[in-house]
């Protein structure tokens, strides 16, 4: 299936490794121009040296000043335009309310509610412009259904998704779509990292009964920025195997 995205120019963020990287792989295999970035030079490039099309941009996105300069860096990157953004950033530090203080809030939302809206800011005004546009935050199934131990992100991806849901209502009219894609368990290194032993249990929970491949992630990622869904804009989308079991 032709998802219509040859040619466009894709930028994503903390793209690096894991899923970042799962849709950066997916988005250049339909023949996007597509920045990769991350903080550490020599991983990028790693990381960058066996994609066609892509493009490493050094950048961090931990808060609204290192986001809005990964869009003025990617843009320039691709040769002055953005007409695909993910948005991603890594998660705060697990740990439950009594782990943490009013001053790690603060962190978790530079980190999962500013960045995100400092990198809306920078690229709807040219995706308005060219009445065409996509932006794609991935965030987690947390922010539908929170997990204990989790309260920093839980707290900042839900705060995120507002925002996605409210600007997306605002951009429907000029062609630009806002989404957000929300992962439960993919089998990536920092998973393992934090789940290790206990991983066997974890996965048990999942209705799918395993973890997800990362390249399906990306591929879903992808339908999401294509031609074919013009029409989809304020979802939340899970893809979790079927581990978060509310109604919405």
């Amino acid at each position: 299936m032709d998802l219509g995205l040859s040619g466009k120019r894709a930028a994503v963020a903390a793209s690096s490794a894991g899923l970042g990287l799962a849709v950066v792989e997916a988005l250049a295999a339909e023949g996007c121009s597509v920045v990769i970035s991350g903080r550490d030079p020599e991983r990028l490039s790693r990381a960058a040296g066996g994609i066609p099309g892509a493009v490493p941009v050094v950048a961090d996105v931990s808060d609204a000043a290192g986001a809005e300069a990964f869009v003025t860096d990617a843009r320039a990157a691709l040769g002055g335009g953005i007409d695909i953004l993910v948005v991603n950033a890594g998660g705060p530090p697990d740990g439950s309310y009594e782990s943490f203080g009013p001053a790690d809030y603060l962190e978790a939302l530079h980190l999962n509610l500013m960045s995100v809206v400092a990198m809306c800011y920078a690229v709807t005004p040219e995706m308005r412009e060219r009445r065409w546009g996509r932006i794609l935050a991935i965030t987690s199934v947390t922010a539908r259904q929170p997990v204990l131990g989790l309260i920093l992100s839980n707290t900042a991806r839900a705060g995120a998704t507002g925002f996605l849901k409210t600007l997306a209502g605002e951009m429907a009219a000029d062609g630009v779509t806002v989404n957000s894609i929300q992962p439960g368990l993919h089998d990536t290194a920092r998973l393992r990292s934090v789940w290790d032993e206990e991983l066997p249990a974890v996965t048990r929970k999942v209705p799918a009964r395993r973890l997800g491949d990362p390249g399906d992630f990306g591929r879903v990622a992808a339908l999401l920025c294509s031609e074919w869904a013009g029409y989809l804009t304020g979802a939340a989308v899970p893809v979790d195997g079927g581990l978060a079991q509310g109604l919405q």
